[in-house]
């Protein structure tokens, strides 16, 4: 937001000030609400039948699986998956940027709601070329809902220190875990058992739910929701619009060149993305870390938050699998049946949404607790914590691995207690990440530092799809070993060097 805005004029006319309130908070919580479950329920829909549709028809689905899909290997197939989630996450930037530059929250939140429809409704349609087209659209929709979704939740309190500010950040995430959980025994189950593209529209009828119930209830939001922060001046938008040209141009023709002299294969498209994923997030870190205008006391927080930033890429690098590796394990190696119940792969991807929901106010309570005796403890161990329980969540899916190597279908408490270790230590990491963020951002870019957290999912997702398309086994026990080794020594390492860390975050905590 301009730093020109005062706290008055952010506030005037804003809904969170008296009328009907939503469990104490501002009416327009339940809007953002409704919006974000419905989103996340298209997202999560999708995500659960993006590998296995994928796969489906090929030699690796599993035997009698539905057919109709594209047919790809595990490998291509993990590939296009890092390579879509890192998109998601690193248009969440450019989705910030058109808000305060261009059309404000409320407007490029419907038009991004709009664009993720059309992206579901395109994957509806059979093809390769329509399944990457919608592929494209949902990750751009995505990116421009996901960044300012949470702005305008913000925009409903009376600034940082409103009391109820953090229980409606909390309430908030119980949406997305609610559409999270929902999705996979709704969307996957059509998609999975009926026909893939079925589910496909099903997702986007869950994001037209949530477009409509946000365009009706957007009187309740703040005014500040449908402001435009910075707008662009006439030079400088025809400079985006030359700039924007050109780079389409030199794509356009080197594309060309490749698809006019028949030496195009879908590498050529999946490389470059991942690494423009890997460049970007280097660059933005470099660009700040050397920007004269910090001071030094900044500068060496930036240094600090390079630890986490490397850090929580190797995490979401592992846990991000859920959808791909985990996913191929769920659908051939894993037992469908329970009490003689039958139920489809897909809704493996219900778990880790159910696991947050159980475990989180576990984890806030102890805490809390902790806290109270003087004895929580640190960020940086939180995050050694969190690097340990996830290394430790492919050193346990390594046994059923090997249990069902001779085609042997292993109990789905396997997954399930992999899922609850990963969970662990993402509560140990998410939300303190998050924290930790915003504490050590220099003035400069607080504004700027969430999507750069967010670039940390970019960077990890890119390293698997490049793994993948380097011909590297996702689903092979050495592959998982190396990342589950990875994982602990990354955490080893925070540990061994928590003094050195926390020296560098100064007076943060």
């Amino acid at each position: 937001m301009a730093s020109s805005l005062t706290k008055d004029a952010a506030t005037q006319g804003n809904p969170a000030s008296g009328g009907k309130t939503f469990f104490g908070h501002p009416r327009g919580l339940a809007t953002l609400f409704m919006t974000e479950m419905w989103e996340r329920f298209s997202f999560y829909g999708m995500r659960a039948l993006l590998v296995l549709y994928l796969i489906s028809g090929g030699t690796d689905a599993k035997p009698g699986a539905q057919g109709g899909g594209l047919a790809m290997t595990m490998a291509t197939a993990s590939a296009i998956y890092a390579v879509y989630l890192a998109m998601v996450y690193l248009l969440a930037m450019p989705g910030g940027w058109f808000a305060d530059r261009v059309w404000g929250p409320r407007k490029t939140v419907i038009i991004g709601g709009c664009v993720v429809m059309l992206g579901h409704l395109t994957l509806a349609v059979p093809g390769t070329a329509m399944f990457f087209v919608g592929m494209a659209l949902v990750a751009l929709g995505s990116g421009l809902l996901k960044a300012n979704i949470s702005t305008m939740v913000g925009h409903l309190y009376d600034g940082p220190q409103d009391p109820r500010r953090d229980g409606g950040f909390t309430i908030f995430y119980i949406g997305i875990n609610v559409g999270g959980f929902a999705a996979p025994l709704v969307v996957g189950t059509i998609g999975q058992s009926v026909n893939w593209h079925l589910g496909f529209a099903s997702a986007a009828v869950g994001m037209g739910l949530g477009l409509l119930q946000f365009i009706i209830g957007t009187r309740h939001l703040a005014p500040l929701s449908s402001t435009v922060p910075t707008p662009l001046s006439i030079e400088e938008r025809n400079s985006w619009l030359r700039k924007g040209l050109l780079w389409l141009v030199v794509a356009a023709v080197f594309y060309g060149i490749v698809v006019g002299t028949g030496t195009f294969t879908l590498n050529w498209a999946l490389i470059p993305i991942a690494l423009l994923g890997l460049i970007i997030p280097v660059s933005v870190l470099a660009r700040i870390k050397r920007d004269k205008d910090l001071t030094s006391a900044e500068q060496t927080k930036v240094s600090g938050y390079i630890w986490f930033f490397v850090a929580a890429a190797v995490f979401w690098m592992i846990f991000d699998q859920a959808g791909s590796t985990l996913s191929g394990f769920a659908e051939k190696n894993t037992a469908d049946t329970v009490f003689g119940m039958h139920f489809p792969s897909t809704w493996f991807q219900s778990v880790n949404p159910l696991w947050v929901m159980a475990l989180a106010p576990v984890f806030a309570w102890m805490w809390l607790a902790l806290a109270k005796r003087l004895k929580e403890p640190s960020t940086t161990i939180k995050f050694a914590i969190a690097m340990v329980m996830i290394g430790i969540s492919y050193f346990v899916f390594i046994v059923p691995m090997g249990m069902s190597s001779d085609g042997t279908k292993v109990s789905p408490m396997w997954l399930l207690m992999v899922y609850m270790i990963q969970t662990m230590g993402e509560l140990c990491l998410s939300p303190v990440g998050l924290s930790v963020t915003t504490k050590l951002a220099p003035e400069k870019y607080a504004s700027q530092m969430l999507g750069v957290w967010f670039l940390a999912v970019t960077a990890g997702d890119c390293i698997v799809s490049l793994l993948s398309t380097a011909g590297a086994d996702l689903s092979g026990v050495g592959v998982l070993s190396a990342e589950a080794t990875l994982a602990v020594l990354a955490g080893l390492a925070i540990w061994l060097n928590r003094k050195k860390i926390t020296g560098l975050m100064g007076d943060v905590r």
